[in-house]
């Protein structure tokens, strides 16, 4: 399943994460001493770009890394229109905004065979959206993958 999920990310040039979700993320900065697939996912993410939206984090602990203390949705629009690459949304807050605002093209989602309860919201209300599904892959243990894009 991390390897299913390194090809997802690989073409991710940029990613935009909530303070919480960036200082998860950033244990990935080191480059763990783990097999091979593990390390592949490190310097995935590594090259990288974040943008971590906070109002409360003064530093960074990982290269290519930049802070915004508000989410703009025109400025992420116009890093969408310029990108050549893809920009992957971490993070429920966040993610609820880019969704509110129109800007998540596809969602990847995995189901999971274990309840864990609670948790942060990632959908937004009072928003309804078309989704097609473009693809499903299960695995071994049980989880699925669902890749949906927006309908236009």
């Amino acid at each position: 399943m991390h390897r299913f999920v390194n090809e997802l990310e690989r073409p991710v040039g940029t990613y935009l994460y909530g303070r919480r979700m960036y200082e998860v993320m950033s244990y990935w900065e080191t480059g763990p001493d783990q097999p091979a697939f593990i390390r592949d996912y490190a310097e995935i993410w590594q090259a990288a770009d974040k943008i971590v939206y906070s109002k409360t984090l003064e530093t960074v602990s990982s290269a290519r890394t930049r802070i915004e203390r508000d989410f703009d949705p025109d400025t992420i629009r116009e890093l969408k229109a310029s990108a050549g690459h893809d920009i992957s949304v971490g993070g429920p807050d966040l993610a609820a905004q880019a969704i509110k605002a129109g800007l998540v093209d596809e969602y990847h989602v995995f189901v999971v065979p274990y309840v864990a309860g609670g948790g942060t919201r990632f959908l937004p209300d009072n928003v309804r959206l078309e989704l097609e599904l473009l693809d499903e892959h299960r695995f071994g243990n049980g989880a699925v993958h669902l890749h949906y894009r927006t309908h236009a």
